[in-house]
């Protein structure tokens, strides 16, 4: 999907997020209900086949390109002292991704899946011939507890790279999308957001992020509070019930711009361009579920293209998922992000497209299928 230069026209992107083909789904159904084996048996499996179904528009998908999409940024905000690790960590990360020496380079090469890693806006130059894609937007956001993180233009333009890097993924096969991340401060970026846009304060979805100490985590719950208070951003207000009803008042554009992270911006293009182009979503952990939150809000159909890959023992993590009304495949207690997460998935994500495809209906084994319902008069 390509957008003429100037400002990003998202309502364009989103009218290209169709609702979920429900002719494909109810074909799913029904080879499901006629395979050998009893209706429902294979539970989550057989519910996730449906739900692909209806991404791709095909009554028996099948999904062989997967990508993980690991987008890389800094932010200003660890100059609060809000993680246990330097800015500098960023960039020697990217330079493991492209080694290929990560934990999401290994976990990838299992799944057979290509990891693609973006520059959206490490603090340092990176050198030009690092196999990587180079798309920096700056040099990390603003520390959001003195200001705004980033302001609209450079938000519209990290959303643009997101957008960019899948739709020439997309040119190369690509029929599925994970999203990764990596950036020194970011579970502060997506703590902030998530108490934006759920309507929740600072400490219900705040946690350890990188391992921090109790001092450290007092630190980092004050500094989003004075970030949102700073922003405008209003969290668990009791006057307007945002908790108690899951609505929130805050435009999730602004609260991307003003608590927000380039790679956090990068995903929400990702998951939008993935959506127009009919293409799975697999979510990793609580950063990548914020940035799928925030392209939710804007897109709402967004959502049944979304598949939650585990749940984090990042606390925020719950809230977030809970908001998309998404139950993750796992619980593995990971907290290390970079997709790791989503590229455990993947092979789930193919035994249920598996099953779909290959298994024998009743009719092809040669199998007795259930009894007809008895029905007993009533008296």
């Amino acid at each position: 999907m390509t957008n003429p230069p100037g400002r990003l026209d998202l309502a364009q992107v989103c009218r290209h997020v169709r609702p979920l083909d429900q002719a494909a789904m109810a074909a799913a159904r029904q080879r499901q209900a006629e395979l050998t084996k009893p209706p429902g048996s294979l539970g989550r499996l057989e519910r996730l086949s449906v739900q692909i179904a209806g991404i791709t528009g095909q009554a028996r998908p099948r999904l062989q390109q997967p990508a993980v999409f690991v987008m890389a940024a800094d932010h200003g905000v660890t100059a609060e002292g809000v993680s246990a690790y330097p800015m500098q960590v960023t960039r020697q990360m990217v330079e493991n991704f492209a080694r290929g020496g990560a934990a999401i380079n290994v976990l990838a090469r299992r799944a057979g899946a290509r990891v693609v890693v973006v520059d959206v806006g490490v603090a340092s130059d990176l050198p030009p011939d690092l196999p990587i894609r180079h798309r920096k937007v700056a040099h990390g956001t603003a520390n959001f507890a003195r200001g705004p993180a980033m302001s609209a233009g450079q938000a519209e333009a990290a959303i643009q790279v997101g957008l960019d890097v899948v739709a020439d993924e997309v040119a190369n096969g690509l029929d599925v999308v994970c999203l990764g991340e990596m950036g020194i401060g970011n579970t502060t970026a997506a703590s902030a957001i998530v108490a934006a846009l759920c309507g929740l304060p600072a400490a219900a979805v705040t946690g350890r992020g990188t391992g921090i100490d109790q001092a450290t985590w007092e630190r980092k719950v004050a500094v989003i509070e004075r970030g949102l208070a700073q922003h405008g951003l209003r969290a668990n207000d009791p006057e307007c019930g945002l908790a108690q009803h899951g609505l929130h008042a805050n435009e999730p554009l602004d609260v991307l711009a003003r608590v927000g992270g380039f790679e956090i911006a990068g995903l929400v293009g990702v998951t939008l361009a993935a959506a127009a182009a009919r293409r799975p979503v697999v979510v990793d952990g609580f950063i990548a579920t914020a940035a799928a939150l925030v392209a939710s809000e804007l897109c709402p159909l967004v959502r049944g293209y979304l598949i939650a890959a585990h749940r984090s023992v990042e606390i925020g993590h719950a809230a977030a998922l809970e908001r998309l009304e998404l139950e993750p495949l796992l619980a593995l207690d990971l907290r290390l992000g970079e997709g790791t997460g989503a590229a455990l998935a993947l092979p789930i994500i193919d035994a249920a497209l598996g099953v779909l495809s290959e298994m024998a209906t009743f009719a092809e084994a040669g199998v007795a299928g259930p009894e007809p319902t008895l029905h007993t008069p009533a008296n």
